[in-house]
Formats: C-alpha cells, sequence, structure tokens
C-alpha cells in the first residue's frame, strides 16, 4: 500500500492511532488473522442465539501458493450482541493471532483460487464461487463433506457447474433475491443468467447425500468434477460491454432485471424480458474502469457504482432511460484516496435506505449516508462520509453488511504487499452514540453525566 496510502511509517502511525480509538469508536471489534489472503467473506445463516451474543455461519476462502491446495472455509463466528463487550477488551488484541471469535469449521478443497463469494438469499447454505475458469460452481456447504487440506488432496466436487462463458469469469457474481437465479460476467464481455432451478435437484436438502459429490474423489479430479458435478445452461447471454465484465447486480425486486459494470466504465441496466440486448447504456459512467456495483435493497431507483477513479457514484435509474440524464450521477462520493474494489448498500432496514459502505485499495472502509449530503459540519470531511474504519493496513478487497445483526460488517484485507503474505480479517460494529439521532445521543450524555455526578462521594 505504499503508492496508495503513504510510506510504510505513514500507514504504520495511522494504524496506532486508530487502534487508541478502538474503545471510542466501536462498539464491538474483533480481529483475526489469515495465514492466507482471502478475496472475499460472506454472512451465512445465523444458527444460536445466547443471552450475549449470537453464533453465525461465516464464508471465506484460503488464496495458497500452491503448497497445499486453494481452499474455501465456512468457519463459525460468535457475535457479540450490542453494549456487551467492555471497552477495554475490545482494543486488546494481538495482529498475528487468530481471534477466539472465529472457529473454522469445514473446509471445502476448491478447484482453483477463490475468487468470489455469493450467497443464495433464499437459503444461504446454498453459494456460488468464482474461480480462473469459465465456470460458476454451486455448492451446499453444509451437504458437502469436511477435507483435510494437504498437498496432493484431491478437489471437492461442486454440487452443480453453471456453464455458459466463453472465457474465463473471475469477479462479476451475484444471486437473485427473489428467485434462485445467479449472475455472472467475465473476460468474455458477456452477462451470463442461469437458473439453479433448470437441475431438478435436492439441492439444500443436507439429508440427500446423493446431492454432494464431493465425498469421494479421484487421481484425476478436474476429470471427476466433469464427470460428476451436473451442468446447467444458462437461460440467457448478454452483450453490451466492450471489456470485461468486472460486477454484477440483480434488481432486487425483480429476477428478470439486472446490472452491470466493467472495464469499459460502463453501467448497463439489462431486461431479460426484453431481449439480450441492454435496456439502458450508461456509457463513461466514471473516468476509469468500474469495479463494482450495488443496487439498493430498499429503494430500487438507486444503484451505486465504484471505480478505479477513487470515486462511488449514486445514480437514480429513472434518469436514465430515454429522455433522462443518461450519464449523470446524482451524487458523486468522493473520499477515497486510491481505486474503489467493493461497494454495498445497507440490508437491514428500510430506514436505513441512504447509509452504503465502501472499500478500496486505499485501506480503508468508509460508511457513508447519502441524506447527509449538504448537511456536513466539518468542511474538511466528504459530503456523506459519517464514518471511516481504519483498521486495515492494505487493501479492503471485500466487506459484507451482516442482515441478521444490524450496523456489523465483515471486511478483509489481502495483506501481501505490506507483509508479504497473508490477510487480516476483521468484524466490527460501529459505536451507536456514532448514527443515532444527535438529540438522542446527548439527552443519554447528559444522563450519564448526571448518574456519574449521584455516585461521586460527597465530602
Amino acid at each position: 500500500m505504499k503508492e496508495r496510502g503513504g510510506s510504510r511509517a505513514a500507514v504504520d502511525e495511522r494504524y496506532a492511532q486508530w487502534k487508541s480509538l478502538i474503545p471510542v469508536l466501536y462498539d464491538w471489534f474483533a480481529n483475526h488473522n489469515l495465514v492466507w489472503p482471502s478475496l472475499s467473506c460472506r454472512w451465512g445463516p445465523q444458527f444460536e442465539q445466547a443471552t450475549y451474543k449470537n453464533r453465525q455461519r461465516l464464508y471465506l476462502s484460503e488464496q495458497t501458493d500452491g503448497s497445499v491446495p486453494n481452499t474455501l472455509v465456512i468457519a463459525n463466528c460468535e457475535v457479540v450482541k450490542p453494549r456487551v463487550a467492555a471497552a477495554e477488551h475490545i482494543s486488546q488484541f494481538n495482529e498475528e493471532a487468530r481471534s477466539p471469535f472465529v472457529k473454522k469449521y469445514k473446509t471445502i478443497i476448491h478447484p482453483g483460487e477463490v475468487n468470489r463469494i455469493r450467497e443464495l438469499p433464499q437459503d444461504s447454505r446454498i453459494i456460488a464461487t468464482h474461480t480462473d475458469s469459465p465456470d460458476v460452481l454451486i455448492w451446499d456447504v453444509e451437504a458437502q463433506p469436511n477435507r483435510h487440506a494437504v498437498l496432493g488432496a484431491t478437489d471437492s466436487r461442486p454440487d452443480l457447474i453453471l456453464r455458459g462463458h466463453q472465457e474465463n469469469a473471475e469477479f462479476a457474481l451475484a444471486m437473485c433475491p427473489a428467485e434462485p437465479y445467479v449472475l455472472s460476467g467475465g473476460k468474455d464481455k458477456s452477462v451470463v443468467w442461469w437458473s439453479i432451478q433448470d437441475h431438478i435437484s435436492g439441492l439444500g436438502d443436507s439429508s440427500k447425500s446423493e446431492i454432494s459429490p464431493g465425498a469421494s474423489g479421484s487421481k484425476h479430479s478436474k476429470t471427476a468434477n466433469e464427470k460428476d458435478s451436473p451442468k446447467v445452461d444458462p437461460r440467457g447471454v448478454f452483450h453490451g460491454h466492450d471489456s470485461t465484465v468486472e460486477d454484477v447486480q440483480f434488481c432486487p425486486s425483480s429476477a428478470q432485471e439486472f446490472c452491470s459494470v466493467g472495464d469499459d466504465a460502463c453501467l448497463i441496466l439489462w431486461d431479460a424480458r426484453t431481449g439480450t440486448s441492454p435496456a439502458v447504456k450508461v456509457e463513461k459512467a466514471h473516468g476509469g474502469d468500474v469495479h463494482c456495483v450495488d443496487w439498493n435493497l430498499h429503494d430500487v431507483n438507486y444503484i451505486l457504482t465504484g471505480s478505479a477513479d477513487n470515486s462511488v457514484r449514486m445514480w437514480d435509474r429513472r434518469n436514465l432511460g430515454p429522455g433522462g440524464g443518461a450519464g449523470s450521477p446524482i451524487h458523486k462520493f468522493e473520499g477515497h484516496k486510491a481505486a474503489v474494489l467493493c461497494v454495498q448498500a445497507c440490508i437491514w432496514s428500510p430506514d436505513k435506505a441512504s447509509v452504503f459502505g465502501s472499500s478500496a485499495e486505499d485501506g480503508f472502509l468508509n460508511v457513508w449516508d447519502h441524506d447527509k449530503v449538504g448537511k456536513k459540519k466539518n468542511p474538511n470531511s466528504p459530503g456523506g462520509l459519517f464514518f471511516q474504519h481504519a483498521g486495515h493496513r492494505d487493501k479492503i478487497v471485500d466487506f459484507h453488511w451482516n442482515s441478521s445483526d444490524p450496523w456489523t460488517i465483515v471486511s478483509v484485507s489481502d495483506d501481501g504487499e505490506s507483509t508479504g503474505g497473508g490477510g487480516t480479517l476483521q468484524i466490527w460494529r460501529m459505536s451507536d452514540l456514532i448514527y443515532r439521532p444527535e438529540d438522542e445521543v446527548l439527552s443519554e450524555l447528559e444522563n450519564f453525566k448526571s448518574h456519574l455526578a449521584s455516585c461521586t462521594p460527597r465530602a
């Protein structure tokens, strides 16, 4: 991160300053050192609720150097409930250690590197992965057997293989909130659309052993995968990009509508009901490659894009059609100092539809609120920015809001450039004093002040 975030000494100084503020900024924080970098992190289902914490699946990966296999990791994560963790405890952690809150539950030996993980919203036990191939792999993580990742071990077999790309599809991947549909983009400049239901199976029913071919292996694992894993062909292949498609996303209210972005700097909206050509194409949506896109779950008029030009832009799709202001975002959020790699709108509450996060190669994860644009009290702060997570010391390649636990985020950085290998996984929740209404916070602080006064011994 030397070029992007300043010298190593400057990054270390910034990190030390941030660490000293953890008790003030965070309600809860956990740091988990990764031996191998993970390019993706996603929340799975919550499976246990207790008095002070909940337990939840967490999906990540191990991108190795070839000395051991690449793996898809299913972990159990203990998520401490709000206003439970003591301030002095959350700031006392060892950067080189694994967190006691994150424990590996199952390992799947993945055929190639895991570049992207996405869960099926209707059943988050079903996930899709991208690797360095044209195929999308579908896994029932509960039915897959636990494997021991040693050199020479055969690959686990996917429960389903989605075919349709003509070249490698490495990053652009989405699963539909409304139907069991999958969307992918690749180097072949196309967007490909599948339905998992086109293969009638017991996917998701862990009691049926026949749905998971991953239990057995072969010395010729890729041949075994090709032979034994069911294949599904696409429902549609959509052409309109002039370069690699970097990210895709479904419209939350329609399984037939989706959008994509790519290295051609375009934002394209598609409607499968009207054909395989773009419904709307925004040329030069950014001043560089567009790396990520998200469609607002609670207000489907708004789409977010993040780019190599260091900015996040918000679009109103009502302005992008014929006669609209095509190519004009309703706002540009400029607070990153390097390429934006991931953007995601709030997923847990319609009341917070204006809130979203963005992470970048500068090592920051910014939390924004579009409703705060123009109301900023600090002239030195970018419009709409109200929280900046500075706990990573290298590029943040992925993050995910927790739909089961509002304001809780998992984020992961690839620390290869700063430490020569490995990565850092962090799970955190900002203090509610930061996002609650100001009058409510001031009232609580005043009550606390009065409480302290009443506890003070009188002479």
